[in-house]
């Protein structure tokens, strides 16, 4: 049990810098904003610049980029980049490693794709390459460098899904990408029955806040209750019994503020939570990013009945865009 103070402003890491010239030949796994042709090997030659730099952190994952280069496609040259995910912890992890591709010259951003590289056992290191499709065509891709921004894990054993087949327990349960406005953050939780009979569930869901390395975070207050943040985010109100049909679905919402005061401890800043829906459920690991500033205080607003989505849009939620926590 312990409690990790980081700057308010931590800087990403910076890891793993290198110049796209050449690229390794390694197999592609699911990337965000990647193009199909993306699952083909990245090009032939011999990667140069800083291979084998990389990032640890402090579950024992291990991000290193091992090739860069680049790759036809479309009648053009893409950037492309060969990294390697390593598991050094105890447990099977599954990862989402976040890349920059920039523009050697200015340092412009270019393209900033996410990957989720799942089920990583103990002691396995695994193989990916990215080739981003959301590069302006006229950028220059020439000169383009890489390099790693953040890599964030969860254990298998308690991943959040949205899709694909149903979980044992006939509930998924995920969060979203949030809303952030003059300090307030606002993250929804959501559950869907996706079994075949009712779910019953009433009050709400139980949270812990962790560190980087998935130990809880001491000294802050988890309250019921958006309002007791901040009014109008819609995770206020008496919790309900509420008894879902399979297919349906329920909200609730995570609440904080990023305020920083001149206290001595430092703001807090905790890339996880782990989420029991109601008592006896098994628990889900969710990435908020929380940054709590030095407030020491989280709201939990109560479990909701979400209202049916509409072919075309995305579920019914207190915070801002969907967030796919399990990469599927």
């Amino acid at each position: 049990m312990r409690r990790t103070l980081l700057p308010a402003a931590a800087s990403l890491p910076a890891i793993g810098l290198l110049l796209l010239t050449a690229c390794g030949t390694e197999r592609q796994g699911t990337a965000t904003g990647a193009s199909p042709s993306a699952a083909q090997d990245c090009g032939d030659g011999t990667a140069t610049g800083t291979a084998g730099a990389g990032t640890g952190s402090p579950d024992g994952g291990e991000v290193v980029i091992v090739g860069t280069g680049t790759k036809p496609f479309a009648g053009r040259a893409r950037p492309c980049a060969t990294y390697s995910v390593t598991n050094r912890g105890t447990e099977p992890l599954t990862y989402t490693v976040t890349l920059q591709f920039l523009s050697a010259e200015m340092g412009t951003g270019l393209a900033m794709p996410q990957e989720t590289v799942r089920d990583v056992a103990p002691g396995r290191t695994v193989r990916r390459t990215v080739v981003p499709d959301d590069i302006h065509p006229d950028a220059e891709t020439e000169q383009v460098r890489a390099k790693v921004l953040t890599v964030r894990s969860v254990p298998v054993a308690e991943e959040p899904s949205r899709g694909g087949t149903c979980p044992p327990t006939g509930v998924r349960v995920y969060a979203d990408d949030g809303d952030a406005a003059m300090g307030l953050r606002v993250v929804g939780l959501h559950l869907e029955n996706c079994g075949t009979r009712p779910y019953r569930i009433e009050g709400h869901p139980r949270v812990e806040v962790l560190d980087e390395a998935h130990d809880r975070v001491d000294g802050v207050a988890v309250l019921k209750g958006g309002d007791a943040i901040a009014s109008g985010t819609g995770a206020d109100g008496a919790p309900e019994r509420l008894v879902l049909a399979p297919g349906e679905r329920a909200q609730a919402g995570l609440v904080w503020r990023n305020t920083v005061d001149g206290v001595t401890d430092g703001p807090v800043n905790a890339p996880y939570a782990r989420v029991w829906a109601q008592p006896g459920a098994a628990p889900v690991m969710v990435t908020p990013e929380f940054d709590l500033g030095t407030t020491g205080k989280l709201g939990v607003g109560p479990w909701k009945k979400a209202r049916k989505e509409q072919k075309g849009s995305g579920a019914a939620r207190p915070g801002g865009r969907q967030r796919d926590d399990s990469g599927t």
